[in-house]
């Protein structure tokens, strides 16, 4: 019978109908290697971010405080020292990912953080800081968030640009998340999450953009928007509400940059 058993279970696994553990993720630690750029400063290009399939990263026509901004999830307001070069002069990365699985945002920023210390030399200290400020509450009514479908996801939100409108699908976002995404793209001050929900949720915004927003890098929204402001998408669509105050922010001070040798 012991027998039997052992050649079933060998010809199961030559068939491939034995199921596999899945591939331990890898730690995601630092890029594989990695191209840094100058970008001409005529370059029309937009600033974007992304995987360009399971391996490759790609950021185009970033300042140093931009990837810095990306990386620590700041607001570029928050962040102050360093040379002139360093909100001035724009790079494209290219970079290549470990391992056979996409890695999440959040890996990739841990990636990008490793490569802004060992390719700019980047050294910091952090320090609190007041600020004018966002405070993003829960509005009058209540939020109108869905609870995400699928928790044990990776946290997915993006902008995504059309002429009269930015979408921004979201998936298995804490309100920590989406405040992330709002400070260091979006909105031209540090942002605050006050709203005292701890969920994972799915939602979609839908707003009109205007020129105080992507550091006004994204063209206004055409005059025939069809989408409310973005203030206004977040009470109606979310059932929160982004309000002006001020507030303590912990800051960032850059001690020490180069710039980098270029590929």
């Amino acid at each position: 019978m012991t027998r039997r058993i052992v050649a079933v279970v060998l010809a199961l696994a030559a068939c491939g109908l034995l199921a596999q553990a899945p591939a331990a993720r890898p730690a995601f630690q630092a890029f594989e290697v990695a191209t840094v750029k100058p970008v001409d400063a005529d370059a029309k290009a937009g600033r974007m971010f992304r995987m360009d399939g399971t391996h490759r990263w790609v950021a185009t026509n970033f300042t140093l405080q931009a990837l810095i901004a990306l990386g620590y999830d700041l607001n570029p307001r928050t962040i102050s020292g360093g040379p002139d070069w360093l909100a001035s002069q724009r790079f494209d990365i290219e970079a290549v990912t470990p391992g056979d699985v996409p890695p999440t945002r959040l890996e990739q920023m841990q990636m990008l953080r490793a490569l802004l210390v060992e390719r700019f030399g980047l050294k910091f200290h952090r320090q609190e800081k007041e600020f004018a400020i966002y405070a993003l509450t829960v509005a009058k009514g209540g939020p109108k968030l869905q609870t995400a479908a699928k928790p044990n996801d990776p946290p997915k939100i993006i902008g995504i640009v059309f002429p009269d409108r930015i979408e921004v699908p979201a998936s298995s976002v804490t309100m920590d998340d989406f405040v992330a995404m709002l400070q260091r793209a979006t909105l031209d001050r540090p942002t605050v999450n006050q709203t005292g929900l701890t969920g994972k949720y799915d939602f979609d915004l839908k707003f009109a953009q205007d020129e105080s927003q992507y550091g006004g890098e994204v063209p206004k929204a055409s005059d025939d928007s069809q989408s409310p402001p973005l203030f206004t998408a977040v009470q109606e669509q979310l059932g929160l509400k982004l309000e002006a105050t001020r507030g303590m922010v912990s800051a960032m001070v850059v001690d020490e940059v180069k710039k980098p040798q270029t590929d």
